[in-house]
């Protein structure tokens, strides 16, 4: 078990690495590897948090419109009480005091931005309309995956 550990811990430290060089997707894969390998790893979830607003922030409708939904990780029908509850889990593993690693304080501003919009009836009736029938654009990613 202890080799599994610092294999974790190398391929965690790779990740941060590629966070520092806005390499979010690689910086992903490691990070589930090194979950795989020790889930009980120290940061694992904030790390994973930061890679998945990131990748899901790439993911864009018309090539223009932001994925909302999959920034803060829920579905289309999800309700006010599971937005805000989803933001607040969302807010206190992103938030820079709490979280310092490379592109922690931009996945921060997205899942504020992504509440503003999901949380305004109104701001969300419009968007729901904007990106009703369009998936997110497949030439930045193949697939959301949602690990929290």
């Amino acid at each position: 078990m202890e080799c599994n550990k610092e294999e974790a811990i190398r391929a965690r430290g790779i990740a941060e690495h590629k966070m520092k060089n806005d390499d979010f997707e690689g910086a992903k894969r490691l990070v589930l590897k090194a979950q795989k390998l020790f889930p009980e790893l120290e940061n694992i979830a904030q790390l994973l948090t930061v890679c998945n607003v990131h990748h899901c922030a790439k993911l864009k409708f018309n090539g223009s419109e932001m994925d909302w939904y999959g920034i803060l990780q829920l579905d289309r029908s999800a309700n006010m009480s599971s937005i805000k509850k989803q933001y607040r889990k969302l807010a206190l593993l992103l938030h820079p005091d709490k979280n310092k690693f490379a592109g922690a304080e931009a996945a921060f501003k997205l899942i504020g931005e992504a509440n503003a919009v999901l949380a305004d009836q109104t701001k969300r009736s419009l968007y729901d309309m904007k990106t009703a029938s369009k998936a997110p654009h497949p030439s930045n990613t193949a697939s959301v995956e949602h690990e929290l």
